[in-house]
């Protein structure tokens, strides 16, 4: 690979990681977002240059354009093929940078293919976000740990490394090699390091050994907190609380009754637990999307207060002042965007396309969006957004790590305001023990589960946990 020049200076963490990873030729950088990740594996790939032949860079796919302007921001690099839709193993061009969706690895074979042909033994790979190949069984998994093997030269990239648990780092540190672990399969890690609920099977209770995995992958991994190494701005957080109309909380109390009435708490398991707090939230967001045993699906619709929450706050802006708003359905984005019809903003949701999103993106960092409005399973990942200080959690995710990410897009380098976090929670509802999960950064379906575990065998103490919610 050519030698190519960097444009930017690395901060000291940045050094540091550098100087622990370079010796090594496979290895993970854990650094917090926005801490410069993406910065540190370009030097890597520079200080390598004369050792390696390309660098194919996997990230999700609603990453790849982004990756692609970090590269030219930060070097003087402009041979950079992005995988499209047209891109096949005979069409490739000659370039020094291949940048790849980690999804496509498992949905198409027209790149897997072209992947295949792109590794050789001098390749540097980078795998960005690599929680997206934490799933042992998963077919990307496979496939990228199988074809990346013949490559000397791994990185991984996270900012959190153990979103899950300890069970997180097994196809991490297999991707990178099987010895620094030392197990041969999956069956041997979890036999060493897992306790599994009798109750959820899959659900971990309890984690073993977990001091000797951290010996194991140390001298692999740099890690880094932005507390430890940035100097930013304060985090500032408000709930803005709403209660459920009439037609709301009859819909949300006849799906809890029938949830008791139609299953026994013996045979309460993982996924109906999901469907349930899938269709709670559904309500209190305004919406329920019912699912007919013939498969026909029927929407109901119900007047709330989150519409007239946003228009308050949207009323009360300073001129010019940008906000990420973050929905979880497609129904609030839809929501989102009649109160702000009249208002300049930007859309960023799986619907799109990759180009459109990275024009709405492009066009809310020059100012001309006033608002950023995304779901979290898509816009939560990657993007820097640091000319916005507000962002507001119309309706939150389940899980704590997307919310950790969405909280990261405006709090980091180049942030200099107060970031203000504003949280739409409807009273006496399912969006309170979510929230009360986030606190304790905590799944709220596992945090749940973990409820149902220690009572178990006492039906009437399980029934009255779902009759809390």
């Amino acid at each position: 690979m050519r030698d190519f020049i960097t444009k930017t200076t690395l901060m000291r963490h940045q050094q540091a990681a550098v100087s622990k990873r370079l010796p090594v030729r496979v290895g993970g950088l854990f650094m917090e977002m926005q801490t410069g990740k993406t910065r540190t594996s370009i030097e890597l790939a520079k200080l390598r240059a004369h050792k390696i032949d390309k660098v194919v860079w996997f990230s999700p796919v609603s990453l790849k354009l982004t990756v692609a302007g970090q590269i030219r921001e930060h070097t003087d690099c402009e041979d950079i093929c992005v995988f499209d839709a047209r891109t096949n193993q005979c069409n490739l061009p000659c370039k020094r940078w291949y940048i790849v969706g980690t999804e496509s690895m498992s949905s198409s074979n027209r790149v897997v293919a072209a992947v295949n042909s792109l590794i050789t033994n001098q390749t540097y790979v980078v795998m960005d976000e690599s929680s997206y190949i934490k799933g042992h069984r998963a077919k990307r998994t496979e496939r990228l740990t199988f074809i990346c093997a013949r490559s000397k030269y791994r990185e991984i990239l996270t900012g959190t490394p153990l979103s899950e648990g300890v069970i997180d780092l097994y196809s991490q540190m297999r991707f990178l090699s099987e010895r620094i672990l030392g197990y041969s399969s999956f069956y041997s890690f979890e036999a060493n390091h897992l306790e599994y609920s009798e109750r959820f099977p899959g659900m971990i209770v309890r984690a073993h050994n977990t001091e000797w995995l951290a010996a194991k992958i140390e001298p692999y991994v740099y890690q880094v907190r932005k507390k430890d190494c940035l100097d930013l701005p304060p985090q500032m957080y408000s709930t803005k609380y709403c209660a459920m109309t009439y037609q709301q909380r009859n819909a949300y109390e006849k799906l809890k009754d029938e949830f008791l009435t139609y299953n026994d708490p013996d045979d309460w398991d993982s996924y109906k637990l999901f469907q349930l707090f899938s269709a709670l939230q559904q309500v209190v967001s305004g919406f329920y999307n019912e699912k007919k045993r013939s498969g026909q699906e029927i929407r109901h619709e119900y007047d709330n207060d989150r519409p007239d929450l946003l228009r308050e706050i949207v009323a009360r802006l300073s001129k010019g002042e940008q906000v990420i708003i973050w929905g979880k359905y497609i129904y609030d984005i839809e929501q989102i965007c009649r109160v702000l019809e009249n208002k300049a903003y930007v859309v960023y949701t799986g619907e799109q396309s990759e180009k459109k999103r990275e024009k709405g993106k492009i066009a809310f960092r020059a100012g001309e969006a006033q608002f950023f409005v995304a779901t979290p399973g898509t816009g939560s990942h990657g993007l820097t957004l640091m000319n916005a200080s507000t962002e507001i959690f119309y309706t939150n995710s389940f899980k704590y790590s997307e919310r950790d990410q969405a909280e990261s897009r405006c709090h980091g380098i180049g942030q200099v305001k107060t970031v203000h976090y504003i949280d739409f929670v409807c009273e006496n509802s399912i969006d309170e023990r979510i929230m009360n999960s986030i606190s304790k950064k905590e799944s709220t379906l596992k945090s749940f589960q973990r409820e149902i575990d220690r009572a178990q065998g006492k039906k009437n103490k399980l029934r009255e946990l779902i009759r809390r919610l």
